[in-house]
């Protein structure tokens, strides 16, 4: 009864640990979903021009790329937590700056910079979850803090799209702003730590790299997670424009973006605790299948609603994969693993965010809007072969 009861308690601990992280990421999330609603068009009004946006995304995204590998470092050899309050920091002083910025080469230089600031964010936050997890309960930790991320990108555009209209786009950017600082102060009062830090900090970066993908599992979740960073590139960088261009006014937008998370809320966590039952693979391929149809069949509808209905019910086959892919990172890793790769397994984003937006540049120049829909269901195809590979 003693272990039961020390088990039990144990238990609690960690859930209660991960539901202020859940807390944190939802508010966190929500600032973040505030920008995203608005920065394509936002960047579309300084170039005019779906190409030029993709362009300037993908050099962002290259920036991210390279300043994840050069982290993995400081990262190994930092406190996590302290190493999350400082980029809460600084993405709340950079969203005050891009509110009161009209210049569109300052806003590139501060894009820059922020950009550097969402790795190490992004990179600290992830190690913290899985430091505060057990081992066992990777999925539905992962699945719990999706599940509050996604609860903000579906209030995040509807409260940014009503400030657009209403306030301008610069106060969109003044309340993102708020909730990072407000993030702060919360992860503060949680007083939530995690000082783990590698016994050994691995340098070089090459090496790095190179011993990450020697490991056939961590090379083939490196591209099924990617998959996911793929589709949602698409959707919130191209379709906010496709919704412009199909000459739906700007709060469409914000309508759009509140629909799409809502099959995540409702499936996400489901799915993360069937994985025990279904395993990884079978999760992957009908995921993955399911949105590449989606994907296929948007290219015969002419009919913009009606495309955007079925991009909102691809999310179903997106919550079979989000919080998935990234226990599964997690699960192939030892602990020391995990501090080393985890940087490695996060360029991810970055570097599929790049193909999905360069490619997406490339397209757009030759062929119109329709043919993305094939192009990103020939990717979402491609993430259901890959996902063959995986174990059980």
């Amino acid at each position: 009864m003693g272990f039961l009861a020390k088990g039990q308690y144990e238990n609690r601990h960690v859930f209660g640990s991960i539901t202020f992280i859940a807390v944190i990421g939802f508010l966190v999330s929500l600032s973040t979903a505030y920008v995203k609603t608005i920065w394509s068009v936002y960047i579309y009004s300084f170039v005019n021009s779906a190409a030029i946006v993709g362009l300037l995304t993908a050099f962002l995204t290259i920036v991210s790329l390279l300043s994840t590998f050069l982290f993995v470092p400081v990262v190994e050899k930092s406190n996590k937590a302290r190493l999350f309050l400082m980029s809460l920091i600084l993405f709340g002083i950079s969203y005050i700056l891009f509110a009161i910025n009209s210049n569109f080469y300052i806003f590139v230089i501060i894009a820059f910079f922020s950009t550097i600031f969402g790795v190490l964010r992004l990179l600290s936050f992830g190690i913290i979850v899985r430091d505060k997890s057990k081992k066992s309960q990777i999925s539905q930790s992962e699945g719990l803090v999706y599940t509050f991320s996604n609860i903000a990108w579906v209030l995040g555009p509807l409260i940014a799209g009503f400030i657009s209209e209403n306030f301008g786009i610069r106060n969109v950017f003044v309340l993102a702003s708020v909730f990072m600082f407000v993030s702060f102060f919360l992860f503060k009062f949680f007083n939530i730590q995690d000082s783990t830090i590698s016994r050994t900090i691995h340098k070089n970066s090459a090496k790095n790299i190179a011993d990450y993908f020697k490991n056939f599992e961590r090379t083939i979740i490196y591209f099924v997670g990617g998959g996911v960073t793929l589709w949602w590139a698409f959707i919130y960088t191209f379709i906010p424009i496709y919704i412009i261009q199909n000459n739906l006014a700007g709060i469409w937008v914000a309508y759009f973006l509140f629909a799409i998370p809502i099959p995540l809320i409702l499936l996400e966590y489901k799915f993360s605790t069937a994985i025990r039952k279904t395993g990884f693979r079978k999760m992957f391929m009908v995921g993955f299948l399911f949105v590449s149809l989606m994907s296929f069949i948007c290219f015969f509808i002419s009919n913009v609603y009606f495309v955007l209905l079925i991009l909102v019910l691809a999310s179903i086959g997106m919550a079979m994969l989000e919080p998935t892919t990234e226990a599964y990172f997690f699960a192939v890793c030892n602990k020391e693993e995990e501090q080393r790769f985890y940087g490695i397994f996060s360029t991810r984003f970055d570097a599929n965010y790049f193909l999905a937006t360069i490619s997406s540049a490339v397209l757009l120049t030759f062929l119109p809007f329709k043919f993305m829909f094939i192009l990103f269901g020939i990717f979402m195809l491609a993430m259901f072969l890959i996902s063959m590979k995986i174990k059980k």
